[in-house]
């Protein structure tokens, strides 16, 4: 089995990479070529969270695990606040193959999916990149959504204003002017990305205009909320899975309200396979909700995995 180090996921795996191995497991998981099992996530007290996500992606040849979880007081140890890591497992005979570092492959693989439904669902003429949130993952996030649309200024709001400047210095790195803004401000935005951990909502139906384009990518366990459940009424909707955007995504709080159905959320997958219709109109508000499958740790773990083994930069180990 090879052991893959977290130090060395950086130098393995690019953006790009990510890109293409999460487009490619959404696609797997809409022609029935891959699923997820169903997670384990628990909330632990004081705002840690701790779970399960598992999956097989017979296309890709990939079975696994990823374990891990929110932890908010790990800025105190130094250490980033999402923990976790990857067990591949051989599909056909169930030997265990890699064991990979996630914490960086996490952060990948949540700004790719939501660079992937900025790329499919957004307007083509998107300039203003409005994002609610400033968090470690916010910066992956614009700079993911800034390799899909020639953004020409970024826009943000966050809880704690005076983390506002590090995704400042990420826009200035990218050429982008950087505007810190109330949420109201939010409605000059053509795409919104949320990435927070908040138990309520920030961003309300009425801070979001006609034609825009948001992807949700903070709520993944039950009781977490970004956006207001009406937001989701007006728009048309798009997730990752169906199955855990109605019960650990934002759409569980708009199931509850009874403002929509499952069968109004449409996988990205879909659209990604020519399947279903993406944006309908420059007019209409898209919605992604970005639960986070396990397939998509696979997927990258998989590949950097490849990567690893290729390079000789992994630990080999009979167990």
């Amino acid at each position: 089995m090879l052991i893959v180090p977290e130090a060395e996921i950086a130098g393995l795996l690019t953006p790009e990479d990510a890109f293409a191995a999460i487009e490619a497991c959404f696609a797997a998981m809409a022609r029935d070529e891959a699923y997820n099992f169903p997670v384990v996530r628990e909330a632990l007290g004081e705002g840690r969270q701790y779970g399960f996500k598992s999956g097989l992606d017979r296309a890709g040849g990939v079975m696994g695990v990823k374990s891990g979880g929110y932890f908010p007081g790990n800025a105190a140890r130094g250490m980033i606040n999402h923990q976790s890591v990857v067990l591949l497992f051989d599909p056909e005979s169930g030997r265990p193959t890699a064991l990979v570092g996630g914490n960086l492959l996490t952060a990948l693989r949540t700004a790719a999916a939501s660079a992937i439904s900025i790329d499919r669902l957004a307007r083509k003429d998107a300039r203003v990149l409005g994002i609610v949130g400033a968090g470690h993952q916010s910066q992956f996030q614009l700079r993911a959504a800034a390799r899909v649309r020639d953004f020409e200024k970024v826009i943000a709001w966050n809880y704690h204003p005076d983390m506002l400047p590090k995704l400042g210095v990420v826009a200035e790195e990218l050429g982008l002017p950087f505007e810190p803004v109330q949420l109201d401000g939010m409605r000059a935005a053509d795409v919104i990305v949320t990435i927070t951990s908040a138990p309520a909502a920030s961003l309300m139906d009425a801070h979001v205009s006609p034609g825009t384009h948001l992807a949700c990518m903070g709520t993944d366990t039950k009781g977490k909320q970004e956006v207001e459940p009406a937001l989701l009424a007006r728009a048309r909707l798009f997730t990752d899975e169906v199955a855990q955007s109605v019960t650990i995504g934002e759409a569980q709080h708009a199931i509850a309200a009874g403002l929509i159905r499952a069968e109004d959320i449409t996988p990205l997958g879909a659209v990604i396979a020519g399947l279903a219709e993406g944006r309908r109109s420059d007019d209409q508000i898209t919605l992604f909700d970005g639960t986070g499958v396990g397939l998509q740790d696979l997927a990258v773990a998989q590949a950097a995995a490849e990567r690893a083994r290729a390079r000789g930069v992994a630990v080999e180990i009979a167990i």
